[in-house]
């Protein structure tokens, strides 16, 4: 089984959270809306992964101003790729609480949607179990 760190931002903005769709096809949650992230690549220190994982798929105009370390949990999951295959893959994931001073977001095909929502608004989303658990953890759920 393959190991991935994934760096996962929890983009906050004027007091509400940047969640994304995640596409129908791909992805370890599939239709669910998510936090955004990714996996770090060899060389690259945490924020430099996370700050990549933000532009390759919010966009370069996305302006971040403050990066915290938060938490970190390791999961096993099932990831699709677009060709219908699938893999297991144990995933640590490595969380960070994000200001951003804008909400100028151009997503990219990972994601159908995204969405700026208040916490009042959450559990009435289609949220997939890891984006649960973390806004459990932080006492917004």
């Amino acid at each position: 089984m393959r190991q991935r760190s994934i760096v996962c931002p929890i983009i906050q903005n004027d007091g509400a959270y940047l969640l994304c769709k995640m596409a129908d096809d791909r992805g370890v949650f599939p239709g669910q809306w998510a936090l955004s992230g990714g996996g770090m690549e060899p060389g690259e220190t945490m924020e430099q992964a996370l700050r990549r994982e933000i532009r390759e798929e919010l966009g370069d105009a996305l302006e971040i101003t403050e990066v915290k370390p938060w938490a970190f949990r390791d999961d096993i999951r099932v990831k699709t790729y677009a060709d219908g295959t699938t893999e297991e893959i144990y995933m640590i994931y490595l969380i960070f609480d994000c200001i951003s001073a804008n909400r100028s977001v151009t997503f990219n095909e990972e994601f159908q949607e995204i969405a700026w929502v208040r916490p009042a608004s959450l559990k009435s989303l289609d949220l997939n179990e890891a984006t649960r658990v973390t806004f459990a953890q932080k006492g917004l759920l």
